[in-house]
């Protein structure tokens, strides 16, 4: 009996236990702090902070060795600043962001919220120019379409991409409105979530418009050379004759820059490098470092540190493309500075003095601008020393080695704006590279350690993993690219 009854007791307690440990059980085990539904305002701020660590991770590890900026301390085999490149690149990380680029667009249409599609617009063109003026035709419509079964997409052309991405972006323009702010915030780099009203527009709204159209420019100059099937000079003439309806970047505050506020998860990338790996083991070279020396560039101390030759400290750079034998000695030589590690102002996509230089391009070939070419030349100058913290000295402009030369040839002027360029385009994904392409400008020194038959590149070959995963339009893609899948073949525009 005395078993009986424990038997009872206990099956009650366990009855309680069950029922108490039921009771709110959804309630008690949902987590305050993580969204019920997703929003783009979920994605975008993070989204923004992977894609730009990708692109400034793309310009030091790739584009600053291959344009001179710098070259390793040793190289006792191949590597980028003897022309010798292996397939991949940015390739899988670019494709990760396009996943969440294209769920804010969907998620956008679905809440009706236009600004939000817009920037994801924005971004998915910036993004689109990126992969494709790096590899050349790269899926693009059959794209992140693996959640409807599309595991194979098709290589497009790239002429077909830059038409949808110019479509793409007059849609973005004409959908900014700043009446409104983004209604589930998220925007870390114009901060555009802010109220607005007909008498207080959204400046972080109206900074994005600026951004789609100054991108536009960007690229319709970079398919310059194919007006005929682009119809690019009615495009950039359509832009330049409306400010209003096609605004641009008009000063430093429009700087298009992700700038890391340096607190968790937000962090400059390099914030925590080693000593090592940020600055032992590559130093500026002697084409970069001079000029700026002779320029006596107010960029210099906030790029460079200085090292100690004769008691003086000095700028000083190394070769590239040198011959393998040679090892330059660690400290001996001008390297980055720890404080761009840490700084606020690295993650940059694209800005107010790149359009400055596109328009003194664009008034050196006849278009209406404004200003002068070499008012928009010295106004770029002036911009990217101001977007780094410096002050343009006094008389600087009227150096023998800055002194713009209006009376010189088209080509020389075009050479001048190119070189100025070339520094405003420091830390800025692939862009150096890709104006190089398009202009042969900056001429760069051949080193006297590159072999004969290494030849500048013009495209990263595709990663070497689509020959299994995508055999049929991989191999397809290489047809259409020429026959082969190297560094020698050019893209479309650059034909």
């Amino acid at each position: 009996m005395k078993s009986f009854i424990n038997k009872c007791f206990i099956a009650l307690a366990l009855s309680c236990l069950l029922v108490s440990c039921t009771k709110n059980f959804q309630e008690v085990n949902t987590d305050p702090n993580r969204p019920v539904t997703v929003n783009p305002g979920v994605i975008l701020g993070q989204m923004q902070y992977r894609i730009v660590n990708t692109t400034i991770g793309a310009a030091r590890n790739f584009t600053h060795e291959l344009m001179q900026v710098d070259a390793p301390v040793s190289s006792n085999s191949d590597g980028v600043h003897r022309y010798v490149i292996t397939p991949g690149g940015i390739w899988t990380s670019v494709y990760n962001n396009l996943t969440d680029i294209e769920d804010i667009i969907t998620l956008s249409d679905n809440l009706g919220e236009k600004n939000y599609k817009a920037i994801a617009l924005v971004y998915k063109c910036w993004a689109y120019s990126i992969l494709t003026d790096v590899y050349g035709d790269i899926p693009y419509s059959e794209a992140i379409k693996a959640t409807k079964g599309n595991f194979l997409p098709k290589f497009d052309s790239q002429k077909d991409i830059y038409t949808q991405i110019f479509k793409d972006l007059v849609t973005a323009n004409d959908l900014f409105d700043d009446t409104k702010g983004l209604t589930y915030g998220g925007d870390l780099v114009y901060n555009s979530s802010t109220t607005a009203s007909a008498t207080a527009r959204n400046v972080g709204i109206q900074r994005w418009k600026k951004f789609c159209n100054t991108l536009r420019l960007r690229l319709l100059l970079r398919v310059s050379k194919h007006q005929a099937e682009i119809d690019v000079n009615s495009q950039l003439t359509t832009i330049l004759a409306d400010a209003v309806k096609y605004p641009v970047f008009a000063s430093n505050a429009d700087d298009g820059i992700f700038r890391y506020p340096n607190v968790n998860p937000y962090f400059n990338p390099y914030y925590t490098a080693r000593q090592l790996d940020w600055r032992n083991q590559n130093y500026y070279t002697k084409f970069f470092i001079n000029k700026m020396n002779t320029d006596n560039d107010p960029r210099r101390p906030i790029w460079a540190i200085p090292v100690t030759v004769g008691g003086v400290p000095v700028y000083q750079g190394i070769e590239s493309g040198y011959p393998t034998t040679t090892t330059y000695v660690i400290g001996a030589n001008s390297s980055y500075t720890d404080a761009l590690k840490t700084s606020s102002y690295l993650g940059v996509m694209m800005t107010y003095a790149e359009e400055e230089f596109i328009k003194a391009e664009l008034a050196l070939k006849g278009f209406t601008t404004g200003k002068t070419p070499k008012q928009h030349y010295e106004a770029g100058i002036t911009a990217s020393i101001v977007q780094w913290g410096a002050t343009v000295p006094a008389n600087y402009f009227t150096q023998p080695s800055v002194l713009y030369d209006a009376t010189a040839s088209a080509d020389a002027q075009l050479q001048q704006i190119m070189l100025q360029k070339y520094y405003a385009y420091f830390f800025v994904d692939y862009q150096a590279w890709f104006e190089k392409r398009r202009t042969g400008y900056p001429v760069l020194p051949r080193g006297s350690g590159i072999p004969v038959e290494n030849q500048f590149p013009f495209r990263i070959p595709y990663p070497t993993y689509l020959q299994s995963l995508n055999p049929s339009n991989y191999a397809a893609a290489v047809v259409a690219m020429g026959g082969t899948d190297d560094s020698k073949a050019k893209v479309w525009w650059d034909k």
